[in-house]
Order: structure tokens, then sequence, then C-alpha cells
């Protein structure tokens, strides 16, 4: 059950003051629990500042909601250390499970990843993040990359692909939005965001109730990158060397619906060469765009 810990306005401008100014969120808890604030209470009431802050949702005035910590459960995964889709072997390379976490190679050949970057790039466009107060797409410092859309199933080739990601992340197909292709060149990064859907707009609020929030994402790389454009995981350490083929796997979204922050991931700069991705987000149920039925 959801409590609510309320606090003085003034605290609040304290914590907001020193986030802006740099100061790590563990240095403003022991801040606050110097001053005999209780550790959780000191914990849940930064944490609250620091996800407004990621998200550009509300800040939080004199209260914030404390939801009952994430409950962790067995990945979607499929087990072992390969994966056997209808039409490919994938090899699972390294696991993690706070958050559900993995490395997998030989998830596409590397005529496949030609195949994707030929189809893609005359239809990239610059990347848009939405904005979380307005939900319209914005082109911005968010992400300095250019990307596209496929329909989902929108050719033969596609719909493979779709397929095996579909076996790969144990959800139906119609649960997956279109295949996303991203490119990075030199100098390009995205900032540490996280792919769960926040309420803080009318786009996200009718999204969520067509389709149910993200619950997991698979990122393939296309190329080899000669340096920099790891794929980083802040709130756990884990970084994330692209390469052609291969693929990071996450949850993010368990049962109850609950989110998890430890998904917390950025795309590292891409310091010579450039990169190359595809990226799939799955939904709690079948992927319903705007517009449609």
């Amino acid at each position: 059950m959801d409590t609510v810990l309320r606090f003085q306005p003034a605290l609040g401008d304290w914590v907001l003051h020193n986030l802006r100014q740099g100061c790590a969120a563990a240095d403003v808890v022991d801040a606050m629990r110097a001053q005999a604030m209780p550790p959780d209470a000191a914990r849940a009431i930064v944490d609250a500042f620091v996800f407004a802050l990621r998200t550009g949702g509300p800040l939080p005035t004199d209260s914030v909601t404390v939801e009952p910590a994430f409950r962790h459960e067995p990945s979607r995964l499929p087990p072992g250390t390969t994966i056997r889709t209808t039409d490919r072997v994938v090899r699972v390379a390294a696991r993690a499970a706070q958050p559900a976490l993995a490395i997998l190679n030989e998830v596409l050949s590397a005529r496949e990843c030609e195949e994707l970057i030929a189809l893609a790039r005359p239809r990239l466009a610059p990347s848009t993040t939405v904005d979380p107060l307005t939900g319209r797409d914005l082109a911005g410092m968010q992400r300095s990359s250019q990307g596209m859309f496929f329909r989902l199933r929108e050719n033969a080739f596609i719909a493979r692909l779709d397929q095996r990601v579909s076996e790969l992340m144990n959800l139906p197909v119609e649960n997956g939005e279109g295949l996303q292709v991203l490119h990075y060149p030199a100098g390009a990064q995205s900032m540490p965001h996280f792919d769960f859907l926040v309420s803080s707009n009318e786009a996200n609020r009718a999204s969520l109730a067509r389709s149910g929030q993200r619950v997991s994402t698979l990122v393939c790389y296309l190329n080899e990158v000669e340096e920099g454009g790891e794929t980083v995981f802040p709130e756990t350490g884990w970084s994330v060397s692209p390469r052609p083929g291969s693929a990071v796997y996450f949850e993010y979204c368990n049962s109850l619906g609950q989110v998890d922050h430890a998904s917390l991931h950025a795309g590292a700069p891409v310091l010579r060469g450039e990169k190359w991705v595809a990226t799939k987000w799955m939904r709690q149920r079948r992927f319903v765009a705007a517009g449609e039925t």
C-alpha cells in the first residue's frame, strides 16, 4: 500500500537546489540523515525529486507518495545458456537479476544487420524525445541521433525479425511496438532515461490505457563501433559494449505493474566511428498506436 510522506516546502527547495547544483543524490540523503531525519524518509524524498527531474514530471511540493519496493520476479527471458527460436539459436553471454538483464550473442546475422541499415537509412529523421508535460515529440539534447520506425510485420524480412524477437522476449508479436532503428554519428549519445512510460501527460495516459505499460526492451547492435557507444546502466554499474549482431535485453515492469527505477540507462557518446542499433519495446497488451483501434 502506498504511503504519503509530508515535509516542509523549504526542505524541498533545499533538496532541489542541491540536486540542480550537481550534488549526488546519496550526498543529499546523507546531509538529511545528519540532521536526524530517518534514512528511509530522506531517501524517499530525494528519490522523488530525482525521478521528477529525470522524467520531467511535476516536482514534489510538500509531500511524496512512497510506493512499495519493486518486487523482483523471475525474468521473462527463457532460461539456459542458449535460446532456440524458430529460425535461430541465440547464445546468452551474461545475465543479471536486479534489474533483469541479459547480454545476448548472435541475435542477428551480419547480413540481417546490413539489410536493416540499408532499409532504414533513407527513412532516417532527427530523433525526438517526448515532452513529459505535453506529450509532444521534441528534437533536443536528450538524444542526438537519427531514427525511424518500421511498422509491425511491414514486410517479410521485418516480420521474420519481429517473430524472432517475440520468441526471445517471450511475449506475443502483437505486444511489440514497431522495430526502431537509430543511427548515432560520432559525438552522438542518449542521456540517462527510462523506457517505461510515466503518466505525466495525456498522450502517455492514453497510450497506457490502450496498450498497458512497456515491460521490456531489446537493443540490438548492428555495426562495429570503433570507440564508445556503450549502453550504460548508471544505477547498477553495467556497461554493455556494442558488437554487431549482439543485443542487451532488460525488463522494468513486473506482474503488479510496478516499474524498476534501476533500469535507468543511457547511450555513451560515440567517440570514433558510428553506431547503429535496432530497438524493440514490448507492452503488457497488444500495442495499439495513437489513432488505431
